[in-house]
């Protein structure tokens, strides 16, 4: 039993300790605001607060961010030191850690800086280049997970009979189909507007494989599902397919959520592995769309849909996941950048979502992933070569804490069609490594 010393006890305060020493460090612990009782009672000891009380593992509050509830900018003082990226550094000789973990860990699971003011990108995202991951360079580290393995070797080294529960490296496939096919079922004014492209673009072949597939003489490229399930199978794989189901829009290429052999392939997948909802691009203008697609998909699978990642990742905090968790959804797997990879909140681990504006913790499990396709090949124009240096690189990170690898992959990237050649070799090297792990 670890027991914690802290001056007062707050909502930001009680989830960040919860998060460290019950989620990530699985290890028993009490907390306590009397000094009296904190110096009577034997064992190992954390205290946080301004100075060390006697003998214990100490780590000292550099700022009020977790004794607050107003949110505004902060002076954040970052170094690198003892291996690891330290933000919010304490100078005090009698800190344990040279840090305070417990305000860089709410800062980055919070998402603390997407709350405050910044400059959209062209789809009203948060820019990674706006972070401080991304100008600190540790974007590609889990450095929360990382921080709590440096607090329990601390605690260790001090404390040798504290008992840890060990996490196990855990990997979740997940996979977003923007759209099903590639040709078929269109509707006939996008059938015949593509057939139109092509021949005004001189391309006849396209213009030739389009019409064979319309004929069914061959298979659709994006319809490539068989090969999904054949590896889900295989491997034993928890996979979730993440399906859109708006209305066709600019930036909503998708088959017709009405489609009879769309709404087939949806029901047969939901047979083999989970389905979640990829809320279309206009839906967080429109939250009745939300309710609306999940509706829907809830009375064709005949099953609650408890998982949702937004499209193209477009989403605002705390809105967006409020909306998700109104209409049911309990895990949510939006937490990453589509044009760099990394971790986004800094975590490798799923952790409950903090509202800064309702100053409270949430029942929505949030669900970072380390990379998606679109990153590797557009975001950082890396080949199939180099795109597998950097997965292996995140897939060794999370496994050196026993974190949760989360990958996200579409069925068009997997189809190896076009511009997506090859890539179906490295999404079978990712599963193999991790089954050799």
């Amino acid at each position: 039993m670890l027991l914690i010393y802290i001056d007062k006890q707050t909502n930001r305060l009680g989830y960040t300790i919860n998060l460290i020493f019950k989620e990530l460090l699985q290890v028993d612990y009490m907390v306590t605001t009397s000094r009296e009782q904190f110096i009577a009672l034997g064992g190992a000891k954390l205290s946080y607060c301004e100075s060390k009380i006697y003998d214990e593992i100490h780590i000292s509050n550099t700022n009020n961010l977790l004794f607050e509830t107003n949110i505004y900018s902060l002076d954040i003082d970052y170094v690198f030191e003892d291996g690891i990226h330290k933000i919010f550094r304490n100078y005090g000789n009698d800190d344990s850690l040279g840090f305070d973990i417990f305000a860089a860990t709410f800062y980055m699971v919070s998402r603390y800086e997407e709350y405050l003011p910044f400059i959209r990108d062209e789809h009203l995202r948060f820019n990674a280049k706006d972070s401080i991951a991304w100008h600190k360079k540790f974007l590609e580290k889990p450095v929360v997970n990382i921080w709590a393995e440096f607090l329990k070797k601390k605690l260790l080294e001090k404390y040798p009979d504290l008992q840890f529960a060990t996490r196990e490296f855990t990997f979740v496939n997940t996979i977003d189909v923007d759209q099903a096919y590639c040709y078929k079922h269109k509707g006939l004014y996008r059938t015949v507007g593509g057939f139109m492209r092509d021949i005004l673009h001189r391309d006849f072949k396209k213009c030739l494989q389009r019409f064979k597939i319309l004929c069914n003489l061959d298979e659709d490229p994006y319809n490539c599902f068989d090969y999904i399930l054949q590896n889900v199978t295989k491997y034993k794989l928890h996979t979730i397919f993440f399906f859109l189901f708006g209305t066709h829009s600019k930036f909503d290429k998708n088959t017709s959520p009405y489609n009879r052999s769309f709404q087939l392939l949806v029901k047969n997948l939901s047979d083999y592995s989970q389905i979640g909802i990829h809320p279309s691009y206009y839906s967080i203008e429109y939250p009745q769309e939300i309710t609306r697609q999940i509706k829907m998909m809830t009375s064709l699978i005949h099953k609650k849909v408890l998982a949702s990642r937004f499209h193209y990742l477009r989403f605002s905090l705390p809105q967006s996941y409020n909306e998700m968790a109104d209409n049911g959804i309990t895990d949510e797997y939006s937490m990453g950048y589509s044009d760099c990879i990394g971790f986004r909140a800094g975590i490798c681990t799923p952790y409950n979502f903090y509202d800064l504006d309702r100053d409270c913790e949430t029942k929505l499990k949030v669900h970072p992933f380390a990379f998606m396709d679109v990153a590797l090949k557009n975001g950082l124009s890396l080949t199939e070569d180099s795109s597998w240096e950097r997965i292996k690189e995140l897939i060794d990170e999370v496994k050196q804490v026993n974190g949760v690898f989360i990958s996200l992959w579409h069925n068009e990237s997997l189809s190896d069609y076009e511009q997506w050649q090859g890539w179906r070799t490295l999404f079978e090297k990712q599963i193999r490594y991790i089954e050799n792990l």
